[in-house]
């Protein structure tokens, strides 16, 4: 199943990610930096959503109370819950 997310305070303006059934699969970054998104997308790949959540969640960049890895945990997040409610 595919997601788009819309991540807030920070640099990329989309995350897309794929759950093949709880494992994350192909995320990709619109924007940001690139080399280290990439790294963190090939780390992930085929890693259990809720690990991934666990891992990431509450990463901060600099000043900012996020991060993109906190907001990739924040769409997957959001992406389980709405395939619960389906």
């Amino acid at each position: 199943m595919e997601f788009e997310y819309k991540p807030r305070k920070v640099c990329p303006s989309r995350i897309y990610f794929e759950l093949d059934g709880d494992n994350v699969k192909n995320v990709h970054f619109k924007g940001g930096c690139n080399g280290n998104l990439k790294a963190i997308s090939k780390l992930i790949e085929g890693w259990p959503a809720q690990k991934v959540i666990d891992t990431l969640s509450g990463n901060t960049c600099g000043r900012k109370p996020t991060s993109c890895a906190d907001q990739l945990a924040k769409a997957l997040t959001a992406a389980l819950e709405k395939r619960e409610e389906e």
